[in-house]
């Protein structure tokens, strides 16, 4: 097992492009990373990366192995697959990912009930409203809500959550509830904004009696991290956005109040992304079948 740790470790260094990124991925130690990636050239007689205190770059030689090592990989990994499915005994560690929202009220609680059923499966779970990349992350799956830009990808669609345009009390009777959606754009009102890096502008997608119109909104306060979103809204400082589920705690307790009702946002879909493959990895599709029954008895 020690050369495919060897290819492993490669894979994620050359992906990441940083051995004590890769290290913390793969939970070893960097000089343990840097000795299997030595070990590694050493066999192959071949410089695989090019150091420098700062940068790592791979070599061509590295770039030529890289594709090579995937392949081993993916025939190891659909191998395992194969024996997995033949003993009935799933095994082994899935790395998966959701949105904050998502994945602390309806992803994270179902592992521990995943687990207790399949023992022998680790779960590394990455809570992140940023987007990830599957490849390059080496994610098995990622919860999603939206529509994925990656064609390439494999989707299971869960649900279409409902969306509910809200603010605090405070906030209402401080500003009023807003009439139309062309009062989102006026100074009357602050939008909280959930904005990724590199999105210059946003919109939110509302159902009008013309049919649905992208309102571009803005205030002074935006964010990548939907619980803060949440937070500015409880704490009065504007209207926000968010699926259902997410806020059904602070609307069942009056805290956060619906506005703009006549013009509700567009559903939302919510879906499991996964890579494409030949074959399905037996336990990602156990772990997925199981998580994605336990979202649909848990939502509101």
């Amino acid at each position: 097992m020690a050369y495919l740790d060897n290819i492993r470790t490669f894979v994620r260094v050359y992906e990441l492009g940083n051995m004590s990124a890769a290290a913390r991925d793969l939970r070893i130690s960097a000089a343990v990373a840097s000795s299997r990636i030595s070990q590694l050239e050493e066999h192959l007689n071949v410089r695989l990366f090019q150091r420098t205190t700062r940068l790592l770059n791979p070599t061509e030689q590295g770039n030529l192995f890289y594709h090579g090592a995937m392949k081993i990989l993916e025939a190891v990994d659909e191998a395992e697959a194969v024996i997995s499915d033949v003993t009935q005994t799933p095994r082994g560690s899935l790395f998966v990912a959701a949105p904050l929202g998502l994945g602390q009220r309806l992803v994270a609680p179902a592992i521990p009930k995943f687990h207790a059923a399949y023992p022998l499966i680790s779960i590394r779970l990455r809570l992140s409203d940023r987007k990830l990349d599957l490849a390059a992350e080496g994610l098995d799956a990622a919860f999603f809500l939206g529509v994925p830009e990656d064609s390439t990808l494999r989707i299971r669609k869960i649900a279409d959550c409902p969306r509910i345009l809200c603010a605090s009390p405070e906030y209402v009777a401080r500003n009023g509830n807003p009439v139309s959606s062309d009062d989102l754009r006026s100074q009357k009102h602050n939008c909280l904004i959930l904005r990724y890096p590199g999105v210059p502008e946003f919109q939110w997608p509302l159902q009008t009696a013309e049919g649905v119109k992208r309102v571009s909104v803005a205030g002074p306060y935006e964010t990548d991290h939907g619980d803060v979103l949440t937070s500015w809204a409880l704490d009065g400082h504007g209207i926000v956005l968010k699926p259902v589920f997410e806020i059904a705690e602070h609307l069942a307790a009056g805290t956060l109040v619906p506005v703009l009702e006549k013009e509700p946002p567009v559903p939302i879909q919510m879906a499991c992304l996964y890579m494409h493959r030949r074959r399905q990895d037996p336990k990602a599709r156990l772990f997925i079948d199981f998580v994605v029954d336990h979202i649909k008895a848990s939502m509101p």
